[in-house]
């Protein structure tokens, strides 16, 4: 110990208490400016553009974080429906709500304009803001093609077409992602009439990435509400 302190010179204690107290005080405003940092990224919540299979996504603002569904760190789902879903997500957004791409499509789903109509959704931009909106879509969407592909399934499920296990939850998937009138045709032409889409990715491709997730949560629906 320096020789100072052990005669407890009381000049040298002063000003080792004075440092000590700003050295104090600055901690404490360093945490009340962090506290407020952290308040204002939470409250004025702005995705960041990002960019998917390089087609460019845009960013939305003003969003209402009361509304927003938590897509990360997402636990371990298997083959049940949420892992369906959850998948088909990732392949075409990322799981990110907030995102159009240069198509057009809108949402962690990519959902276009024609197919909201389907659903009776008419307002783009409502739909893009709202995460519990878009997870509805997606489940009435799964039910509409459900229901449209309701004989394929039966006639098709358990089959082998071009070395892949026809499953239901191929066959849907490859219908949110390229359309259920060409799985239709994939199916009734035996797997010759292979149709891709505009990133070049096929029905048959789909069909084999998707298979085998547990699917019956959806029912067949002519007329799915949202």
């Amino acid at each position: 110990m320096h020789p100072e302190f052990e005669k407890g010179n009381p000049h040298i204690m002063k000003r080792v208490t004075i440092l000590i107290s700003i050295l104090l005080l600055g901690l404490i405003v360093t945490g009340f400016s962090n506290e407020n940092e952290n308040r204002k990224s939470t409250t004025n919540y702005k995705p960041i553009i990002t960019f998917v299979e390089g087609t460019q996504l845009s960013t939305v603002t003003d969003f209402d974080e009361s509304v927003m569904i938590e897509t990360s760190n997402i636990p371990f789902v298997g083959k049940s429906f949420t892992g369906f879903k959850e998948a088909i997500a990732f392949k075409e957004s990322q799981g990110k709500y907030f995102v159009v791409n240069t198509l057009g499509y809108l949402g962690k789903y990519q959902f276009g304009k024609s197919t909201l109509e389907l659903l009776r959704i008419y307002n783009t931009e409502h739909f893009l803001y709202n995460p519990k909106l878009q997870e509805d879509a997606f489940i009435a969407l799964c039910s509409l093609n459900k229901h449209y592909l309701r004989k394929d399934i039966e006639r098709s499920a358990g089959k082998v077409i071009n070395g892949i296990k026809i499953t239901e939850s191929g066959i849907l998937a490859a219908a949110h992602l390229a359309g259920p009138g060409n799985v239709k045709r994939y199916l009734r032409s035996g797997g010759s009439r292979i149709f891709r889409d505009a990133y070049g990715s096929s029905v048959q491709h789909y069909i084999r990435k998707f298979s085998g997730y547990d699917t019956s949560f959806i029912k067949p629906s002519s007329k799915p509400r949202v």
